[in-house]
């Protein structure tokens, strides 16, 4: 079963979050998954903070760290993306401070790392974080098409 656009939802988990443009975030999601060959049947990103991501962390993958992102992947196929994306908005904000950069490129950097991990890309070693890195730059290029 193909699905050219399944359905990606946005959720807050333990806080208030209002995430804006959920339409051009879609599309812009959409084009960088079609681009991978992949096709997205149902994802959730659950906006959350960072003790809720860290009790996950510490409960699911056994990491005592802050972290922010946890994605689980709920894929049936190796083409169809489904799962949950967990993400912390006190990390968000922390590392685009450290990062100098602004909040909402941090947030879409790490919304598309999920989906990036969900088509299959880790970033356990140095090259698999180069190509995920470079997979990210990729698609973060790509919003003006959808975002202007």
């Amino acid at each position: 079963m193909v699905v050219d656009k399944g359905s990606i939802l946005f959720f807050s988990e333990d806080i208030h979050f209002l995430f804006k443009n959920k339409i051009k975030t879609r599309k812009w999601i959409y084009h960088c998954m079609k681009s991978e060959g992949k096709s997205i049947d149902s994802v959730n990103i659950i906006f959350c903070s960072d003790p809720f991501l860290y009790k996950l962390n510490r409960q699911y993958l056994k990491h005592d760290t802050y972290t922010d992102i946890i994605t689980f992947d709920l894929s049936d196929s190796s083409n169809i993306i489904s799962g949950d994306i967990y993400i912390s908005i006190d990390r968000i904000k922390d590392n685009a401070k450290q990062f100098e950069t602004t909040f909402l490129h941090e947030l879409h950097r790490v919304i598309i790392h999920g989906f990036l991990h969900l088509s299959g890309y880790k970033d356990k070693t140095k090259p698999e974080k180069q190509l995920m890195r470079s997979k990210e730059d990729i698609c973060l290029s790509l919003q003006p098409k959808f975002f202007d």
